[in-house]
């Protein structure tokens, strides 16, 4: 036996909680009219999950609990229990006995139960559609609806028979792909438009990316370029800086001692001559002439100094024009406070030394640290504006024409002095021959003066040219910090190497200036360069991007996740959808014998069989416009009913009379009945119809269905009543409440007896 036991509490008029307990195949329920015993009939539809609150003769969820009446007060829910046996493990659960219980409330709040544990309809419904079983279909009919089956339409008797044919669990397996497929495919459209919308922000970033790389790249050789650059640089004018001043230092000795032998050459000379005017004119001319020649010197170096100048500020003007000076990063304390400490140490260092070239070169890197250290401090883009540039250029250049022609008008005094002299120094020659040895000796001294001087002066003008290209270099080193970072600073750290061999610093320093003229192109066409792709904000640039890509390749995931979801659900719904037909249409025939074999037992004859009706859809032809009839394959089949009764010429179902459609259903119902038997079927009086007669064959074919299906019989029907092993009976007091009597037949015959 599968129905075990139903409990009902506060259900319609069962008020006051009531047990029935179903031990036998055959239990018959009766009772007089309105006493509630179709009641129970719907407490079975109530707790297998029935939505349709109409099916249960009610309009709201509210007239499923008692009401109340004069002496009972009303309740605030409803309850049934149903207890099924799994023994035979026939439900997918591991328990030999199943509870199902089902709650309903005043406010419309539903509660299901499965052993005591709270669970959805949908676990409900998947459960006993394993077994065959559901709140509607062919194993419990209620009052009046024996004849539902002969009226339904084709299609409603389809699905009635799919029911019977335990053909729910592949309904609601495709109901489910169905509805999941849908899902799909919003989410599929939701994941393509955000693709779509994200599309655009995407392609923006992966130029501003490929921008950035470019960027980066050129950053790199730049970086490389720089300080290969730099590192040239500052060994050159180090180099150079040491040679030259060595090299000046013992012809300016020389220089300091030719003075004082050509002063005292001069006293010899005075002293000699004694008052001789030519002597003074010999003098004049020679001094006349020296301060010719050092106003030429003093003429030559401002003019060298403006043209160092004009050179710096036209190079300005020009990086003014094409690009702007990117501003320098704040300088740290911590940063300050190493500068200085380290200044501090060389200079204490040099100090303890007693070497004027070691305290010249410390000076002059004192002075380059401390204007590096003043490049990064915070200031304006430029220093003065392109006005102001330009101003000073023209001034430059007007001061410059003024020095020039300074510097051609003191080198013609210089030649005229100088001629003056020779000329005095010739007639001197020929008058005083006997201050000749003091006067020769004065002559050489000052020629070799002259020597030296020329060359101090040679050397002092490579000087000036080197301190012009060290204001370049400190002004390039600043420009590299501020592009690329203080890295650069230490460039001096970075060996030059050529063909895999480190230079030294000899063969540095003796490179042609030509190619580190086109190392400085090379890095002028790699700064505009990177002016023109721009730098910004690189790191808030690849988040954005690498988060944009990561969303995007995860949509497409998706989207690959989700068109693959789409295949095996349109598979699987195909394959359901084959097999609800394969086993529709292998039932139906397996019914149809059944329904056959039922009708003739009930008519004592006759035939009745099922017949598939292939839907039809009228299209127009487009060549004449006729109608033409075509099959529409997504249509589903329907089942229609054709019966003949004995010694009776019967033409469609509305020709029967009630009796006749009576056991036609009857036998339609236990047809499907056969084919697939359910654990248990509920009838409420489809037998009120019948004579004395057919109601014998009606309990004859009760018993036989017994065999496989364990039977809930409510009826009036005294022969139907004898077949039952067990009858409950439901009364009706005063007080409008149903309550139960049970008799077992077995034991009253015995006590009978």
């Amino acid at each position: 036996m599968y129905l075990k036991a139903l409990t009902i509490n506060g259900f319609k008029s069962f008020a006051k909680k009531g047990e029935l307990e179903f031990s036998a195949p055959i239990t018959a329920i009766v009772g007089p009219n309105g006493s509630g015993k179709s009641n129970v009939a719907e407490s079975f539809r109530f707790v297998l999950g029935e939505q349709s609150v109409k099916s249960m003769r009610g309009k709201r969820g509210e007239d499923l609990i008692w009401g109340g009446s004069e002496s009972v007060s009303r309740g605030n829910r409803a309850q049934v229990e149903v207890v099924l046996d799994n023994g035979k493990r026939q439900f997918p659960l591991d328990f030999d006995e199943i509870r199902l219980e089902r709650i309903v409330h005043r406010d419309g709040q539903n509660e299901y139960r499965l052993n005591g544990s709270t669970v959805r309809l949908k676990d409900i419904q998947e459960l006993l559609a394993s077994a065959n079983i559901g709140p509607t279909g062919h194993h419990i009919i209620s009052q009046g609806e024996a004849d539902r089956i002969l009226s339904a339409s084709a299609r409603e008797r389809r699905e009635m028979i799919e029911d019977a044919l335990g053909l729910k669990v592949y309904q609601l397996k495709k109901q489910e792909a169905e509805r999941k497929l849908t899902k799909t495919k919003e989410n599929i459209a939701q994941v393509e438009s955000l693709r779509r919308e994200a599309a655009p922000h995407l392609r923006y970033l992966e130029k501003q990316v490929q921008k950035i790389e470019k960027s980066l790249e050129v950053q790199k050789t730049l970086r490389t370029v720089y300080v290969e650059y730099l590192r040239r640089e500052d060994i050159y004018l180090a180099f150079h800086s040491d040679r030259l001043s060595g090299e000046r230092r013992e012809p300016a000795a020389v220089l300091d001692e030719v003075k004082r032998q050509l002063a005292a050459a001069k006293e010899i000379l005075r002293a000699a001559e004694g008052s001789d005017v030519r002597a003074g004119e010999v003098v004049r001319a020679e001094e006349a002439w020296r301060s010719a020649s050092r106003a030429r010197q003093v003429a030559v170096q401002e003019l060298s100094k403006v043209e160092g100048q004009l050179a710096y500020i036209t190079r300005r003007i020009t990086e003014r024009s094409r690009r702007v000076t990117a501003p320098a990063p704040m300088i740290a304390r911590a940063e300050l406070e190493r500068v200085v400490t380290s200044i501090e140490s060389e200079a204490d260092a040099a100090a303890q030394r007693d070497d004027l070239a070691l305290l010249k070169r410390t000076l002059i890197d004192v002075v380059r640290k401390l204007r590096i250290l003043l490049e990064r401090a915070p200031q304006e883009v430029e220093a003065t504006d392109q006005d102001g540039l330009e101003s000073e250029h023209k001034e430059l250049e007007t001061v410059l024409l003024r020095l020039k022609s300074a510097a051609e008008a003191a080198a013609i005094g210089e030649a005229e002095a100088e001629a003056v002299y020779q000329s005095v120094r010739q007639s001197r020659e020929a008058e005083a021959e006997g201050a000749r040895a003091a006067e020769r000796e004065v002559f050489r001294l000052v020629g070799e003066q002259r020597m030296l001087e020329g060359q101090v002066e040679r050397i002092d003008r490579e000087l000036a040219a080197l301190e012009r290209d060290r204001d370049e270099f400190r002004r390039e080193l600043t420009e590299a910090v501020a592009l690329l970072g203080r890295e650069v600073a230490r460039y001096y750290e970075v060996a030059v190497v050529v063909d895999g061999v480190e230079l030294a610093p000899e063969q540095i320093a003796h490179e042609d200036r030509g190619v580190q003229r086109s190392r400085r192109h090379e890095l002028e066409k790699l700064k505009i360069r990177l002016e023109e792709l721009g730098i910004g904000t690189t790191e808030d640039v690849l988040r954005e991007w690498q988060d944009a890509k990561e969303r995007d390749e995860f949509l497409a995931r998706e989207l690959t996740d989700l068109t693959t979801s789409v295949e095996k659900l349109t598979a699987l719904i195909a394959e359901l959808t084959e097999e609800l037909h394969e086993h529709f249409f292998a039932g139906i025939d397996k019914i149809s014998v059944e329904f056959n074999t039922f009708f003739t037992l009930m008519f004592g004859g006759g035939e009745a069989t099922l017949r598939r009706i292939e839907p039809k859809v009228r299209t127009q032809s487009e060549d004449d416009g006729a109608a033409i009839v075509e099959e529409d394959g997504e249509a589903e089949v329907g089942i229609e009913l054709d019966v003949k009764l004995p010694n009776k010429r019967v033409k469609g179902l509305e020709m029967l009379s009630g009796g006749e459609r009576a056991l036609t259903s009857i036998a339609l119902i236990f047809a499907m009945s056969q084919v697939n038997p359910p654990p248990f079927i509920i009838l409420d009086e489809t037998d009120a119809a019948l004579d004395e007669a057919n109601s014998r064959r009606y309990g004859d074919l009760i018993e036989a269905l017994a065999k496989k299906s364990q039977l809930i019989l409510i009826t009036h029907n005294r022969e139907t009543m004898s077949r039952a092993s067990i009858l409950y009976g439901v009364t009706m007091g005063a007080d409008g409440v149903s309550k139960l009597l049970s008799v077992r037949l077995e034991e009253a015959l015995a006590v009978a007896k």
